[in-house]
């Protein structure tokens, strides 16, 4: 069963990956970039202080749990357990993969790329959804984010499901640690105040 799913999951890699096109290439290469979304981070950082003012720190911690959460169970744990190799490396896949830009480590499974952007996604949607309800947005983005690894040839479509699925997962984990440490303090802070009047 497992080696039928992973047919399935080479077949529409290559089917997915071979729709590129030379005017796309460095727009998707760029795309799966850090730097080209750090305006998108600063303006999620600014709803926050603008929901939250500044407790707000609790929600950005969060959120760095999340990606934390979300990268070492996926680059510390996954890809060397599963030692799944990455399209771009799989020999039996010579001359088939269009691979733009480097090719990346080794091993591909699960998509650390995923898994940081669908954490980010989902705990920032936590935080943020009760004042801006139009975030969800941000699943849009994770999974536009997390395409462009198909299409530059590094990763398989399972690898970024089972990645979105570590984030989303992750997201909901920190999100729920940081609100009960954060109710705990507030709890504390308040018998304390009680106690000192």
């Amino acid at each position: 069963m497992l080696e039928k799913i992973s047919e399935w999951d080479e077949a529409l890699f290559l089917w997915l990956n071979q729709h590129h096109s030379d005017f796309m290439d460095p727009i998707m290469y760029y795309s799966t970039r850090t730097f080209p979304w750090i305006p998108l981070y600063v303006f999620l950082i600014f709803l926050v202080w603008k929901a939250y003012g500044k407790q707000g720190g609790w929600v950005i911690l969060g959120v760095l749990l999340s990606i934390l959460f979300a990268d070492q169970i996926t680059s510390g744990l996954m890809k060397p357990f599963f030692e799944r190799l990455r399209p771009c490396h799989e020999v039996l896949l010579n001359g088939m993969v269009h691979n733009y830009g480097n090719c990346g480590g080794k091993y591909g499974f699960a998509s650390s790329h995923a898994a940081n952007s669908f954490a980010i996604a989902t705990s920032m949607y936590l935080g943020l959804s009760f004042k801006y309800p139009a975030v969800k947005w941000l699943f849009l983005w994770a999974i536009f984010f997390s395409y462009t690894r198909i299409y530059l040839g590094v990763h398989y479509p399972g690898d970024i499901l089972v990645g979105a699925f570590v984030g989303l997962i992750s997201g909901l984990a920190a999100f729920h640690i940081f609100r009960f440490i954060y109710n705990l303090i507030r709890m504390k802070s308040g018998i304390n105040k009680i106690k000192t009047d």
